[in-house]
């Protein structure tokens, strides 16, 4: 990675406290994934943490799926190619939207850390921004799942074996 990378963190929710030490773990979930990735320039990330209600309204409205979720993409760039902040020259890169709720509930069903939740979710998403997707299964699937621990175990929040859980 070089360049400089900026994420934005806005918590819009008051239902759930957010730890302390977890906009640095989003930030350091960002550079993990960009350096991984040998993104070149600067990058801009927009996160946005939010509660079950809001973000299954945007659930419905964009994806046309009546429930919440864990967590949205929205790209801002197709191919590689991205918008551009021209007061900064960063490659704007797109919006992650979190649900605290979903993130405490997940992390208690898999049996793991907030942190180890809240990591997963913003790799996983920021992959999206770049273009991955594991929604066709399939060898892109595993592609995107092996980035992911690639990661996440660089930052020391590797997957323990009580993970895979038959849905």
């Amino acid at each position: 990675m070089n360049g400089k990378i900026k994420v934005i963190i806005t918590n819009d929710q008051n239902v759930m406290k957010v730890p302390t030490g977890v906009r640095m773990l989003i930030r350091r979930s960002c550079n993990a994934v960009l350096t991984n990735e040998n993104f070149s320039g600067d990058a801009e990330i927009s996160v946005t943490i939010v509660d079950d209600e809001k973000i299954h309204g945007l659930n419905k409205q964009y994806r046309n799926v009546d429930r919440s979720t864990d967590v949205l993409s929205f790209p801002l760039g197709e191919n590689g190619v991205y918008d551009i902040n021209y007061d900064t020259g960063a490659k704007m890169l797109g919006d992650i939207v979190i649900s605290i709720e979903h993130a405490y509930m997940q992390a208690e069903k898999y049996g793991h850390s907030l942190q180890r939740e809240i990591g997963y979710l913003t790799v996983h998403s920021l992959l999206h921004l770049l273009g991955y997707d594991h929604e066709n299964g399939g060898l892109e699937a595993v592609r995107m799942r092996e980035k992911e621990e690639e990661s996440l175990t660089q930052m020391g929040l590797k997957r323990n074996g009580s993970y895979y859980i038959d849905e």
